[in-house]
């Protein structure tokens, strides 16, 4: 399906928090009946990534002064969250595609007007430093093979991660420390795309690689988290991590959602007492709702606070940082315990693809294998508090 001319997209696109999620929660429904389609071709269909569009979930970080609705932090986790209980792969992708405007906020206004053309841009990439940029007159050239680029077969707009070289050295990064890590900006089309994508869960998100061959890059294009060019909560280091746990979050809610569905008329076969009634069901069921809710509302309430610190311009307090990062981590354990012990209730039923339980339970396993739930951030954020030596700083928001 071609991709939609800027004028339609803003014509067709909500302009409020409240139309986004609403919109986000309508297409849910559709979304889940896709589920299977967007798995086996292990991408987004064109007319679901531009259904995905028409949200206006990828406008959600564009700030008032660029024309935005500027959802706050927990305001755009909800938008991730209600697509995700509709499809995992969807959520997953559309919580990568709405860093756009997070991102352009690190660059020059030229470069940024260039992107406002289309303020539903999606982007995509790894901004961890897999490539190589080396310095020449206005710029870098760029090589390099990054893994994990989600959503990269519907992008716009793609990002890197890059050491910067000079006369074939690297180059000692502006802080002192031992090279420069920089993130380069360029059309989707600059890039090769590498089908790689071939896994336990997640399959949908097209997360391929993608490659860089010689492909010059203006200065202005590239950019690092220690230099916003704007103030506020969106200059936050770890402003792009804040949707994160609406992904799975919206999962475990789909999960318990359609086991309590199954309960209201399910009986069990040998003794042929009525799920409703059953109190091994019950208790599943309860302690699922108990751990999803405190995990919630501990994403949820981290986030207000730290939007709140963010808007009234002070730094967050390191427990603050912390509480934000632990309830990300705890976000996606948390789900993927709840659908194994469901998955577990429902037994044999849950095994056929018919069932979406399989489908969740390999989407979370495999969620749970990215760096942000590792226990590398449990040690940091202990590290952090104690006054040691975070193995992992910048998922919690600290620039070195």
């Amino acid at each position: 399906m071609e991709t939609p001319r800027p004028t339609e997209t803003r014509a067709k696109a909500p302009t409020s928090a409240e139309d986004i999620l609403a919109r986000a929660r309508a297409v849910a429904p559709l979304l889940r009946e896709r589920s299977a389609e967007i798995e086996l071709n292990r991408r987004l269909p064109d007319d679901v990534a531009q259904l995905l569009r028409e949200t206006g979930v990828f406008r959600t970080g564009l700030s008032k002064d660029w024309g935005g609705p500027e959802l706050t932090f927990a305001q755009q986790a909800e938008v991730i969250e209600a697509l995700s209980y509709g499809d995992p792969a969807v959520g997953w992708c559309g919580m990568i595609g709405m860093d756009t405007w997070i991102y352009a906020g690190y660059l020059d206004e030229p470069v940024v007007k260039e992107m406002l053309e289309n303020p539903d841009a999606i982007t995509a990439g790894l901004i961890f430093p897999a490539g190589r940029a080396e310095r020449v007159p206005g710029g870098y050239v760029v090589n390099g093979r990054w893994p994990f680029g989600s959503g990269i077969t519907h992008a716009d707009w793609v990002v890197g991660g890059c050491v910067v070289h000079s006369d074939g050295k690297p180059e000692p990064g502006p802080d002192g420390s031992p090279v420069n890590w920089r993130l380069i900006v360029a059309r989707s089309e600059d890039f090769e795309k590498i089908d790689t994508w071939h896994t336990v869960g997640l399959a949908g998100s097209g997360s391929m690689d993608y490659q860089a061959n010689d492909l010059f890059v203006p200065e202005e294009r590239s950019f690092f988290f220690t230099n916003p060019h704007t103030s506020g909560p969106y200059a936050a280091p770890d402003a792009f991590l804040a949707n994160v746990p609406g992904v799975p979050l919206g999962v475990a809610r789909a999960a318990i959602d359609h086991v309590r569905e199954l309960a209201a008329n399910r009986i069990e076969r040998a003794t042929g007492l009525a799920w409703k009634d059953s109190y091994r069901v019950q208790i599943a069921l309860g302690q699922a709702e108990m751990e999803l809710s405190a995990a919630r509302y501990a994403v949820y309430g981290s986030l207000d606070e730290l939007w709140e610190r963010l808007v009234s311009g002070t730094e967050p307090t390191p427990e603050q940082q912390v509480a934000v990062a632990l309830a990300r981590v705890n976000a996606f354990k948390t789900a993927r315990s709840i659908v194994t012990r469901l998955s577990d209730l429902v037994g044999t039923g849950s095994i056929y693809q018919t069932s979406p339980l399989g489908r969740w339970l390999r989407d979370l396993h495999t969620m749970c294998q990215h760096i942000l739930a590792q226990e590398q951030i449990v040690q940091s954020a202990g590290a952090y508090l104690l006054g040691g030596k975070p193995e992992a700083p910048f998922p919690l928001g600290l620039k070195g």
